[in-house]
């Protein structure tokens, strides 16, 4: 039956060949494991145990990793991996302590996997490939074949039914967007009518749409580093992916930096993104600038995924996760969606702090502590609950109320919604009508100023006509030329023949 030999975190273990000790490397905090060049208070050291004794003995104090010890088959001496040579490489120590002695001297990848046969050949990998050695050797890569008869399709069609990674619903709310299998694809929500999007040796991840609905962003692990993608319609008639003919893709951001989990911004014209995972930055489509909102000391990744923002619902702000100065713990804050700005603590907590969220459009935010629930405060961990922070009396209010006085307050609101949009209606068509009086009165007056210039026009043609139709001025008058009209006619008028001429 199985017992415990040990409480405390041992890994790596090995016995010799007696079975009276243990050799391991501890495990001091949480840390990944493959992670190179590594110094702090968590990194691994190498001990003994004597399971007759109970006796632990340290053997290793380099202050960066010693990990994977086997015992030598002297039963005397024990193998490890250390960086103490700048990158991993075989070492070995008596079980006694004392001073290591160097074995192997590779420096461009890390040796892992680090294990022994009976006669004393050590086997590793490295740089993904095999490698047997001899103390006092050089290295020899192994050659490995692999044979396949071909039983097997090399190429087979696999069933969408089940296993997305990750999902984000369209605006409209007709179709969804998930990566499956490291693709991203399209689907109808109503008839399940699915398109692919798209069909890359890599893994694509972080898929969201825009505000309108016609493009899909995304990151995709391309040319030896993240980038920032987007697929978008290309024919205006089309409105849906999921029954889309034309697709058209392209780089929002392609760098040897690695650039994840990108966002919209509420109006579709910027994105936000992490660079190195750590370092959150917006870039503005139209104009390519880029700016800085949290610089990558605030944050530390272990693992893809593991660093949280969201866009403010005005796009003015971001709720963050971030690390305050001289303190490993996560806490959640404000920062302006400007850039160089200063980020404000929000939750100031001696405990975790995790995921904020805007709600309430905009006026509280919600998210995760561990500052109530159970936990360890020897290592790492404890429960997690969700809380409510309210940026205004109002919103604190309203969260307050009783389903039924939320009701009554919503019937309210909307009989004032209503009644000021029928005021502003109301006058909106009393303004429209003074507008229309005007334009009659101005109207009018301009018909009756054309009538008027008419008139006149019309009178001095007539004017014209009639003078037109007299005899000239000269013709009535005698050679001589007279002072009178009256005189001018007299002198016209056939004189009487007097009689006796």
């Amino acid at each position: 039956m199985p017992r415990q030999l040990i409480t405390s975190p041992a890994e790596d273990a090995k016995f010799n060949a007696a079975g009276n000790l243990l050799v391991f490397h501890d495990h001091k905090g949480y840390e990944d494991e493959f992670r190179k060049h590594h110094t702090s208070s968590v990194t691994r050291d190498v001990w003994k145990y004597d399971l007759t004794t109970k006796k632990f003995i340290k053997l290793t104090t380099f202050e960066g990793e010693d990990r994977n010890p086997i015992v030598a088959p002297n039963q005397q001496d024990i193998y490890y991996l250390s960086e103490k040579s700048g990158s991993y490489n075989v070492w070995k120590m008596s079980l006694n302590g004392g001073a290591a002695t160097q074995i192997s001297r590779l420096d461009k990848h890390p040796i892992r996997y680090l294990s022994m046969s009976n006669d004393g050949t050590l086997a590793f990998s490295y740089n993904g490939e095999l490698y047997t050695m001899k103390e006092g050797g050089q290295p020899k890569k192994l050659t490995v074949n692999m044979v396949n008869d071909g039983r097997y399709n090399p190429v087979k069609t696999v069933s969408v039914g089940g296993g997305a990674s990750e999902m984000a619903l369209s605006p409209s709310g007709k179709e969804v967007a998930y990566v499956f299998r490291g693709e991203v694809f399209v689907s109808s929500v109503k008839e399940g009518t699915t398109k692919r999007i798209t069909n890359t040796p890599e893994q694509e991840r972080n898929i969201s749409f825009s505000p309108d609905g016609r493009s899909i962003l995304y990151a995709g692990e391309r040319n030896g580093s993240w980038n920032v993608y987007e697929t978008s319609l290309a024919r205006e008639s089309e409105k849906q992916f999921f029954n889309a003919t034309i697709l058209k893709e392209k780089a929002i951001l392609e760098t040897p930096l690695e650039e994840f989990q990108p966002a919209y911004s509420p109006d579709g014209k910027e994105v936000a993104y992490f660079e190195e995972r750590t370092a959150l930055k917006v870039i503005n489509l139209a104009t390519k600038a880029v700016r800085t909102i949290l610089p990558g000391n605030k944050n530390y990744s272990y693992s893809d995924g593991d660093q949280w923002y969201e866009w403010s619902p005005d796009g003015k702000w971001f709720l963050v996760q971030f690390l305050q100065d001289n303190q490993w713990i996560g806490q959640c804050g404000l920062v302006s969606a400007e850039g160089g700005k200063e980020v404000v603590n929000l939750t100031k907590s001696g405990y975790s702090n995790w995921v904020p969220r805007w709600a309430m459009g905009g006026k509280a935010m919600t998210w995760f502590s561990d500052r109530d629930g159970m936990k360890n405060h020897a290592s790492w961990g404890g429960e997690g609950d969700a809380y409510a922070m309210f940026f205004t009396q109002e919103a604190f209010d309203n969260f307050k109320l009783s389903k039924e006085d939320w009701e009554l307050k919503k019937e309210e609101e909307k009989e004032k919604k209503e009644k000021e949009e029928k005021e502003k209606k109301e006058k909106e068509e009393k303004e429209a009508e003074k507008k229309g009086n005007k334009k009659k009165n101005d109207d009018k007056k301009k018909d009756e100023k054309k009538e008027e210039k008419k008139s006149r026009t019309h009178q001095n043609r007539a004017g014209r006509h009639r003078e037109a139709q007299s005899p000239p001025h000269d013709a009535l008058y005698p050679i001589g030329g007279c002072h009178s009209v009256k005189r001018r006619r007299e002198n016209l008028l056939p004189r009487p023949v007097r009689e006796g001429f």
